[in-house]
């Protein structure tokens, strides 16, 4: 077996089905669907769709071989997945091309046998299939098709009636061509649909169950289900791992088929339909898109926030003592829980640069920011009665810091790491953005006043350092939303927008300008973000 490789590049040699069901269309989109890249060299055109085919046209195979040596010439092959080869002179092209370039993996999907029970191939054709088989890996035949490898040319092939014969049909197989031989039951009767590996090398037969799935949409199950053994055995190095995660996405697909609604006859599998159901089918948006849409999202609450008395009264120096003081005691009561809800994030962080940065966090929250509210407030700012010290309470939380608290409270006991720090990176985002355009003199020249009554406080919103951990913040937040789904890149939005907000209302509070509290609908929002 080949070494495992990342990407697998595979190249599907068959032929092609304008319906987008069989063939090379079926194959490109089954390589595609289990993580490979997929190459094609078109060996016939047909004229089919999901009723039948009507008209078959085979190109010279001379240009048949002219695609083979282009891309063998360019590219790195992993896995070769060999289809529709409509004649003797085309097989034996492909067999010559396989036996100089020597692929790592050849699965072979011999069409030979219509589900009908008709025979695709002449006589000629059939032995050249019989002499290309040694070449391959793994074969793939229907139970017609087995039966006609199987077969001795004294007769009519015998096509197997139970599960005990197909094997033993792939048992002769494995033992006459040197191949592994892939028994297929899906044409029996009954209510089963069991595969096997056989290899008469080593003498193994792997076993691999499952029900049979009611569905009309199997057309092209052959081709899709050859293509992506071949992708995931060069990815997995194992065949049998290789065909069982094959098998399972080949179901989900079979199950997903009808919904396409392709076609009055047998339509197509599904091929994406799992990918679709995980991940959508729109683009994730980059880290830079998301910090723009963002940021220009809360563009409304930010101007809110400029304009906000205690906001223009903090930078001209004319904020009265008192509302001043007040905010900071309620501030530093919002950092006592604001810091236990950091920590969460350090917990249920993925990585461990992560988790030092929610924790370097939640431990400036505690010290570095504290003790500067101390200078202001005394000892027991940020503490109330829940800390059980005996202290005299500095404030009581208002309706603002009690709504943001709530907020990022419930986000963290969700447990959802994503939507939390989204939560949690207005905090760092506003602050940093007011901090650096108040240095800027952008409020007014008086901000910049070494005599400015709140100049202490007001270099603590430019602080280089601060401004490096927002930036850490931002990168974190925004590589998270565009690694998740959508779903929850739409809840870590919301928790973004809800904690705007609430830093809208916790400006605005000192001053009663606006109502404490959000109105029911936006606060809901973020609670349930």
């Amino acid at each position: 077996m080949s070494a495992r490789v990342v990407t697998a590049r595979v190249l599907s040699i068959a032929g092609s089905d304008p319906s987008g069901g069989a063939g090379i269309q079926a194959d490109l989109k089954s390589i595609s669907a289990v993580g490979g890249y997929g190459m094609a060299a078109i060996t016939a055109l047909t004229a089919q769709n999901t009723r039948g085919v009507r008209e078959v046209h085979v190109p010279p195979a001379s240009f048949l071989a002219a695609q083979l040596d282009a891309i063998s010439d360019d590219i790195t092959i992993d896995a070769v997945k060999l289809g529709m080869l409509a004649n003797a002179e085309v097989i034996r092209t492909v067999a010559e091309w396989l036996a100089r370039t020597r692929p790592p993996i050849v699965v072979l999907d011999p069409v030979m046998v219509a589900t009908s029970g008709d025979r695709l191939l002449d006589a000629d054709a059939e032995e050249a299939i019989r002499e290309l088989l040694p070449l391959a890996d793994l074969v793939t035949p229907n139970l017609g098709e087995l039966a006609v490898l199987a077969g001795t040319g004294d007769g009519p092939p015998v096509v197997a009636a139970t599960w005990a014969e197909a094997i033993a049909q792939a048992e002769s197989v494995s033992a006459r061509y040197g191949v592994r031989v892939l028994a297929k039951g899906g044409h029996l009767p009954g209510d089963a649909a069991p595969d096997a590996l056989v290899d008469a090398g080593t003498a193994t037969i792997v076993d691999f169950g499952g029900e049979r799935i009611a569905t009309t949409a199997t057309h092209g199950t052959g081709c899709s289900l050859s293509s992506a053994i071949a992708t995931l055995a060069a990815e997995h190095g194992d065949w049998p791992a290789a065909i069982a995660e094959a098998r399972r996405w080949l179901r989900e697909s079979l199950r997903h088929g009808e919904a396409l609604g392709v076609g009055g006859g047998h339509g197509p599998i599904n091929h994406f339909a799992g990918l679709w159901e995980r991940g959508g089918t729109r683009t994730a948006p980059t880290q830079t898109e998301v910090e723009a849409e963002w940021w220009a999202g809360i563009a409304g609450v930010r101007r809110e926030i400029d304009e906000l008395p205690f906001i223009r009264g903090l930078a001209d120096g004319s904020l009265a003592r008192e509302p001043f003081l007040g905010y900071l005691a309620q501030d530093a009561l919002y950092l006592h829980d604001y810091a236990r809800v950091l920590a969460e994030a350090a917990r249920l962080a993925p990585d461990a640069p992560a988790q030092a940065f929610w924790a370097n966090s939640a431990h400036g929250s505690i010290v570095g920011e504290l003790e500067l509210h101390e200078s202001w407030l005394g000892p027991a700012a940020g503490r109330s009665a829940r800390d059980g010290q005996g202290e005299r309470e500095v404030a009581e939380p208002d309706g603002a810091t009690t709504a943001y608290l709530d907020h990022l409270l419930a986000t963290a006991a969700r447990g959802d790491y994503a939507v939390l720090v989204a939560a949690l990176l207005p905090c760092f985002w506003i602050y940093t953005d007011l901090g650096e355009r108040l240095a800027a003199g952008e409020f007014g020249a008086k901000a910049l006043d070494p005599g400015h009554p709140y100049a202490s406080w007001l270099a603590t919103y430019a602080d280089p350092a601060f401004a490096i951990a927002t930036r850490e913040a931002i990168a974190i937040t925004t590589a998270a939303a565009s690694r998740a789904t959508p779903a929850v890149r739409e809840r870590m939005h919301r928790a973004f927008v809800a904690s705007s907000r609430h830093e809208l209302a916790f400006f605005a509070a000192p001053l009663a300008t606006v109502p404490a509290r959000e109105p029911a609908g936006e606060r809901t929002a973020g609670v349930t973000a």
